[in-house]
């Protein structure tokens, strides 16, 4: 599906989006990636999300890519006995491993690994970090802790501890499972949540098989420190800005945020940019300013995707919000301050034959009148380096894998085609030029860029790259066979 702008829009599902008339209409408004949140519904509930979205792909004919979002180990207090409690700042608090419903002075956290990695003197976070408690005292069963923040505490609210590394298994069984299944429907994409470490990583992507993409949420401090080495094992990256501005102080985020972004388009890898994007359109019809601001900001700083989270899968105005997402994008990338910016912060040092391909198509695209890089690829690696260079044409990705097609749809600027198995040259130039027409980023008149590979159907051959007519007469008449 043609769209007017470059970034791409996710929208969460949940029970303001899960009909099969939501997901087209959200689609046909402007969202290429649909999450699934495996914290919230049964899998049968998932199921029936991801059959609607294969559903509308299919009917529209256009591949939509899934992004399956696994719980992680969430950690949470256990129940009170009167539903919550008032903490007030300066009293004293514990946490332990009694079962028993807390009270105004104890509660307990099932987490026995939690105790084993405290000492005195770090942090707990309660309730997305309104609530702070300093750890005075700590043994393998308990923490006597003294309120620094306090507020309203009640059952199961998340803990937060940002000052150590847990001893936790990046998987939870409820993970295990939904990994499985989830792999087992055929999502595009899985995203691993609370990631602290490479070794993470590796243990998805060998339960994974190859059955989909891996992308790491950056929301823990350790993730942050060691991002070069996750970023190298991953295939994509959200910078999930809830959790991680719970674990760090906030004004560390948007410097992080933008470190993070560059890193991934550097690296050619889809980077989304997450939570609380529109929070406001939860219950409102209208954005405030700041959250357009937010949003605005992260395509300017070159990101893949944002996305949305409450507001598309449990607010009221769900088309509403991808509207604005729309609409944002679509002027932030007409401003010629977005291309200035784009442009000063390429920063590209790949030496491969590839690398200089798509360069120079982008090069060419840029200095001559080119209307489209077409480019054909099997395993995605050629649009992933196009989508690298940022270009200021449209990119089509053309390949006969649809499930290329689909992770893809992620990927900035690349409009994503389905082609048959082709074994000649001039019969690639001739679909791309046809591909270009039938989407209308070109006409008979106009002259766009191709990149392929020779032998066709091989991963990782990008050798060939041509300046080629929209005009089917002309290619028959002067390219070879």
């Amino acid at each position: 599906m043609k769209r007017l702008r470059n970034v791409k829009i996710v929208a969460t599902l949940g029970p303001a989006s899960e009909t099969y008339e939501m997901i087209r209409a959200l689609h046909e408004t402007g969202v290429d990636v649909f999450r699934l949140n495996m914290s919230h519904g049964t899998q049968d509930e998932i199921r029936q999300k991801h059959n609607h979205i294969r559903q509308v792909e299919k009917d529209l004919d256009s591949p939509i890519a899934i992004l399956a979002d696994l719980q992680g180990p969430k950690l949470r207090v256990g129940n009170f006995a009167n539903g919550s409690e008032e903490l007030v700042l300066g009293d004293t608090f514990r946490m332990d491993l009694d079962p028993t419903d807390g009270d105004a002075n104890r509660v307990c956290l099932p987490h026995p690994e939690i105790f084993e990695a405290l000492v005195p003197g770090v942090s707990l976070l309660v309730n997305d970090g309104k609530i702070r408690l300093k750890v005075d005292e700590c043994g393998p069963d308990f923490a006597n802790c003294t309120v620094i923040a306090g507020g309203t505490i009640s059952n199961h609210k998340g803990v937060n501890v940002p000052d150590v590394e847990l001893p936790l298994a990046a998987l939870s069984k409820k993970d295990l499972s939904d990994l499985e299944f989830a792999c087992e429907l055929g999502v595009d994409w899985l995203a691993l949540s609370f990631v602290q470490r490479v070794q993470d990583v590796e243990e998805a992507r060998a339960l994974v098989k190859g059955r989909a993409s891996i992308m790491c949420k950056i929301e823990k401090p350790k993730a942050v420190d060691r991002f070069e080495e996750i970023l190298d094992a991953c295939d994509g990256v959200m910078v999930a800005r809830g959790d991680l501005g719970v674990e760090l102080p906030v004004q560390a985020v948007p410097p992080i945020q933008k470190r993070l972004v560059r890193r991934c388009r550097a690296a050619a890898k889809p980077v989304i940019v997450a939570t609380q994007m529109l929070e406001s359109m939860i219950e409102s019809p209208m954005p405030t300013r700041a959250e357009v601001s937010d949003v605005a900001t992260a395509i300017y700083e070159g990101a893949d995707a944002v996305m949305l989270s409450a507001e598309s899968a449990a607010g009221q105005f769900p088309v509403e919000a991808v509207t604005t997402m729309d609409r944002v994008a679509i002027e932030v990338e007409a401003d010629p301050t977005y291309s200035q910016i784009i442009s000063a912060s390429r920063n590209v040092k790949g030496s491969s034959v590839a690398d200089g391909i798509v360069a120079a198509a982008r090069e060419i695209a840029e200095t001559t009148d080119i209307k489209a890089i077409c480019c054909f690829t099997q395993s995605g690696t050629t649009a992933l380096l196009t989508a690298r260079e940022r270009p200021s044409v449209p990119i089509i990705a053309m390949t006969s894998q649809l499930g290329t097609a689909r992770r893809l749809a992620l990927s900035w600027g690349c409009t994503c085609l389905m082609t048959p198995e082709l074994e000649r040259f001039k019969g690639a130039v001739v679909a791309a030029a046809r591909a270009a027409r039938d989407v209308g980023y070109a006409t008979e008149s106009d002259q766009i860029v191709i990149t392929a590979g020779v032998p066709f159907n091989v991963p990782g051959t990008t050798n060939i790259l041509r300046v080629a007519p929209c005009d089917e007469r002309a290619i028959f008449s002067t390219d070879p066979e």
